[in-house]
């Protein structure tokens, strides 16, 4: 009897330790599977923070793509551009038709000069014209305002152009007022000179 009691209180003992040995692997297990978890969380947080970095940079990413469509599109723009010229290049010649105006001054010794005058304005005229169809118009303005009211306004045009081969088509004179009109064919290849 005494050795079973003996056997009872060693195994009770046995069984402490063994519960407690337990109780230490489980509070080992416990510790292990909180830092794992730990681990695990700051993995995810991490994966968060490189998720938000990548939607960035995929923002980022189609600003850029839409800077880039808007270039392309003022190029393709400038491109169009370029080929209607190209497309005018390609013609063979271009015509080009304008009326000058001239009148007769009033003091002429006969009617003759008078005639001549006025033809001479309108091809004058017509030159510039033509100086202005193919060369274009410059303008200056300037305006002086004061107290909110225009007290003087000018405005200049010129033009500069060296016209050549401008033919007289068709020339009237009627009441001191004489009309010509006058035509210009020009090719690309007047242009290049």
């Amino acid at each position: 009897m005494k050795y079973s009691m003996l056997l009872v209180a060693l195994l009770s003992v046995t069984s402490l330790f063994a519960a407690e040995d337990m109780q230490a692997v489980n509070n080992t297990q416990l510790q292990e599977s909180k830092a794992e978890l730990q681990a695990a969380k700051n993995e995810v947080a991490e994966a968060k923070n490189e998720s938000a970095q990548a939607k960035n940079e995929a923002m980022q990413a189609q600003q850029e793509l839409a800077i880039a469509k808007e270039e392309i599109a003022k190029a393709q723009k400038c491109i169009d551009e370029a080929n209607k010229e190209q497309d005018l290049k390609k013609n063979e010649t271009l015509t080009i038709s304008v009326t000058g105006q001239g009148v007769a001054p009033m003091n002429t010794s006969s009617p003759a000069q008078a005639y001549a005058l006025a033809k001479r304005a309108a091809i004058a005229d017509a030159y510039r014209a033509i100086a202005e169809k193919v060369q274009g118009v410059r303008i200056d303005g300037q305006d002086l305002i004061k107290d909110m009211m225009v007290k003087r306004s000018v405005i200049r045009t010129s033009v500069k152009a060296m016209v050549r081969n401008a033919n007289v088509v068709e020339t009237t004179f009627k009441e001191g007022l004489c009309e010509v009109e006058m035509e210009i064919v020009i090719s690309y290849s007047d242009f290049v000179q």
